[in-house]
């Protein structure tokens, strides 16, 4: 393990059309309780172990973090682990003020990614099911860089027939500012979002249509189970990645483990089921108890789920908004 997303709610002030569609996730849709979330210090208990496992990178998903009050509290435990290198934050921006990014910085939160599908205001409407406005996530942009939050990510999940015209606005958009635009391929997460594979915008045509504006040129992963290839501007002008879960998968480089809000974990994105922490953790158990239950469920592992979804059944798959990206 190298890397866990640790997912701090499941609730979010979007109604994705990717992951939380409106009609599935309405007014009446049974979020979790308080009681059901892990506390914060449940929460930099696990965090503790998973290091101890050689985890040194934490990203706090949700569902949308800044939606879980006081998360800098939660930011000042983790920065304390000896040994973790990076804590990182995925966000769609909207509660993203300077004064947060200021106040999460110096509680020791290292970068952040902030999702933005497109630059025009009714796609990214659209894609987002919401009344928030594009200049809103670009403000948040701009207070993450201010905050020292850098490299700024920006993800654009990428869905034929919704926004595979913003590809080329989003990287004219970020070329030459120091943030990372990553280009993602729309996947099959959860269960509510109607996938079809004829809707997936493959990396290559994302790749395609940059190249014919600013020639690129690879870069090597930064390290081992780096999920998006890196390709630089060839004029200096920064980079971009192409995440491809679905045409090229990577399953056996794949160094990820998540831990859901309600307290499972999972070794795979589209996992069916997980680990329930929570319940050993509330029962007494001792560390060693659940370092030998995190280290068992990671021995195990044999996800290859994007290698071999063409030829699986249908099956039942955890939300993204419990897990996260």
């Amino acid at each position: 393990m190298h890397d866990l997303r640790i997912s701090v709610t499941d609730r979010c002030n979007f109604r994705c059309v990717y992951c939380m569609p409106r009609d599935a996730f309405g007014r009446d849709f049974p979020f979790l309780q308080r009681a059901q979330l892990l506390s914060f210090e449940e929460i930099a208990r696990v965090a503790r172990i998973f290091v101890a496992h050689g985890v040194e990178k934490i990203r706090l998903t949700g569902g949308e973090p800044l939606l879980r009050s006081d998360l800098e509290k939660l930011i000042e435990m983790l920065a304390s682990i000896d040994g973790l290198r990076d804590i990182a934050m995925t966000t769609n921006g909207v509660l993203l003020t300077r004064e947060k990014a200021r106040t999460l910085a110096s509680a020791g939160l290292k970068r952040v990614t902030i999702s933005l599908d497109a630059l025009d205001d009714a796609a990214f409407r659209a894609s987002t099911d919401s009344k928030h406005s594009v200049d809103e996530v670009l403000r948040a942009i701009d207070h993450a860089a201010e905050a020292g939050l850098t490299p700024v990510k920006i993800d654009a999940v990428i869905k034929r027939g919704m926004n595979e015209r913003e590809i080329v606005p989003l990287a004219r958009r970020f070329r030459g500012t120091g943030h990372i635009v990553r280009f993602i391929e729309y996947m099959d997460v959860g269960n509510t979002n109607s996938w079809r594979m004829d809707e997936v915008v493959p990396g290559r045509e994302v790749l395609a249509a940059i190249s014919a504006e600013w020639p690129l040129e690879p870069v090597e992963p930064a390290y081992f189970g780096e999920v998006a290839e890196r390709f630089r501007y060839v004029d200096g002008a920064g980079e971009v990645g192409i995440i491809t879960s679905v045409t090229q998968p990577f399953c056996g480089s794949c160094t990820r483990a998540r831990l859901s809000a309600a307290g499972e974990l999972f070794t795979c994105l589209f996992a069916s089921t997980g680990r329930d922490l929570r319940s050993l953790i509330r029962s007494g158990a001792s560390d060693e108890e659940l370092s030998a239950a995190i280290g068992a469920a990671w021995r195990v592992r044999d996800d290859r789920y994007s290698e071999l979804r063409a030829a699986l059944p249908p099956s039942r798959k955890v939300e993204m908004s419990h897990i996260g990206g």
